[in-house]
């Protein structure tokens, strides 16, 4: 079955998510004995017996076999937030982060489903050393069978998974295993502005190393983190159940953690915990209980100094948190009844998005991937000729660009002033751009295509059209803006323009510009 895979690489978890080529909807999919089956997700663990090891354990496999909690340099983990960083040289670990995330992927491509024959591949990544981790990627999967591979950023992919649009200014709080970030990230798109789509990295089997695209990765407005995550969590409900044991025996943090999950929906949650060589335990908390051993923990006070200093740091960029969309919940911890509660006391009236936090980054990638959901992209794109006072002449003025994606759900707006005296009309002039001699990558009918393009302004060639002329009536004088344009494109790809008279304030009816390309 032919279609896209999208492999969201976690510290704690890894999601892998699948659409056909024809199917409207993706699924997340399941990779056993590698993957959990609630959620769907495979623990981003690894486990080798001996150096040498070509069976290493992978996922569920190293907590179906009680591995967790052996220290030692078999056990590798954590190892995604480190790849592409500078090495420190004390891990331990038989394996590097980079050669740990590179047999990762290769288990998982390996034990795909016979009937999977995926012709697109999507990874994500995060901000932080994105050109590191980048590399890192187009090495990783050299030798994976398949035509196109491309990247997305995970705070862009985990919005755009959510249902925000392009452009949202969104406060991503992220609860992992063994850390919780918070980030505040302008996406890229909007109005007037190409949207968000996947960077290939390989397209048609061949490395686009050298490839002119433009890295539309989302802005940092304020980021801040601190190192305890769901584990640390865990090992505060083992100590508050079982505070006779100075470290928690084999399989007791499994069971806390499913307590704490249970907890997420439920007012009370009860597991069995089966020490070694002794009889069943039932562990009972409630989720009452379990607020208030957070916040005796000071896990609040925790979050309040990172909330500050991700606030501080947008303020200093121009943003206040009113300007905030949404606010963003991912990884597993963060589904916690009292996170949630925090988030919408501290940041009131901004809704709280994220009912799949566990596969938003996964399915937001399929999105953003060409051929999957974008029903298209402008392949020429559109400007209008304007009159600039400054050098007494007229010049382009992008509308909609190469790239962008249609139909365009929030129109541009633009203003316009009279060049001339007593001026009864304005002049639409809408012209294309012209592609020169430089080769790039862009999207037609949502897939990549390769053109050479211009390598500085291009030329625009004016549409055959005889030019719309907007009535200005009473006629207009330079100097002071007079009309309203409201332009998009409509599901037809044709440009819809609406003007409004900034001084008789009366609205024209939508005219139909014509098609663009």
């Amino acid at each position: 079955m032919a279609g896209t895979l999208a492999i969201d690489l976690g510290s704690t978890t890894t999601v892998v998510a699948h659409q056909g080529a024809g199917d409207q909807s993706a699924c997340l999919l399941p990779l056993p004995p590698f993957s959990s089956s609630d959620p769907v997700v495979i623990p981003s663990l690894i486990w080798l017996a001996d150096r040498e090891t070509r069976q290493p354990l992978i996922g569920r496999q190293v907590v179906e076999g009680g591995l967790l909690e052996q220290d030692g340099p078999q056990l590798q983990r954590d190892f995604k937030r480190l790849i592409g960083q500078p090495s420190s040289g004390t891990s331990g670990s038989w394996l590097s982060p980079e050669q740990s995330g590179r047999l990762l992927l290769e288990k998982i491509w390996s034990h795909l489903p016979e009937a999977l024959a995926p012709d697109r591949l999507v990874l994500t990544a995060p901000i932080d050393g994105y050109r590191g981790y980048r590399q890192w990627l187009l090495e990783a999967v050299e030798a994976m069978d398949v035509p196109d591979v491309a990247l997305v950023d995970e705070p862009t992919a985990a919005a755009i998974g959510a249902g925000l649009p392009p452009g949202s200014r969104v406060l991503v709080v992220d609860v992992g295993g063994g850390t919780t970030d918070l980030s505040l990230v302008a996406l890229p798109g909007g109005e007037g502005r190409a949207a968000p789509i996947a960077q290939l990295l390989r397209f048609g089997g061949r490395t686009l190393n050298n490839s002119q695209q433009t890295l539309r990765t989302a802005e940092v407005l304020g980021k801040a983190g601190l190192a305890i995550g769901g584990r640390d969590l865990d090992r505060w409900i083992a100590a508050h159940l079982c505070p006779d044991w100075t470290s928690p025996p084999r399989g007791l943090l499994e069971v806390c953690e499913r307590l704490k999950c249970e907890l997420s929906e439920a007012e009370e949650a009860l597991a069995l915990w089966t020490p070694q060589d002794a009889g069943a335990i039932p562990l009972r908390l409630q989720r009452a209980e379990l607020q208030q051993l957070l916040e005796e923990q000071g896990l609040l006070s925790l979050l309040d100094d990172l909330l500050e200093t991700v606030l501080a740091a947008a303020r200093a960029a121009g943003v206040q948190a009113e300007d905030i969309d949404a606010v963003l919940p991912v990884g597993g911890s963060a589904q916690i009844p009292l996170i949630r509660d925090w988030i919408q006391q501290r940041l009131p009236g901004i809704p709280l998005r994220g009912s799949r936090p566990v596969e938003a980054v996964a399915l937001g990638a399929l999105s953003l991937t060409p051929g999957v959901r974008i029903k298209d992209v402008l392949s020429q794109g559109v400007s209008l000729r304007c009159w600039d006072q400054r050098s007494a002449e007229h010049r382009w003025h992008p509308l909609f660009v190469a790239g962008q994606s249609w139909p365009i759900e929030q129109p541009l707006t633009i203003r316009l002033s009279c060049s001339q005296a007593e001026q009864s009309a304005l002049e639409l002039v809408l012209g294309e751009p012209q592609a020169e001699e430089r080769s790039e990558v862009v999207f037609v009918d949502g897939l990549p295509v390769l053109r050479r393009n211009s390598a500085g302004s291009a030329r625009v060639q004016a549409w055959p059209q005889a030019p719309v002329q907007i009535p200005v009536s009473p006629c207009g004088s330079p100097g002071e803006d007079r009309i309203e344009l409201r332009f998009w494109i409509d599901s037809a790809c044709h440009l819809q323009v609406e003007p409004l008279d900034l001084q008789t304030q009366i609205r024209q009816s939508t005219i139909d510009l014509g098609a663009v390309r």
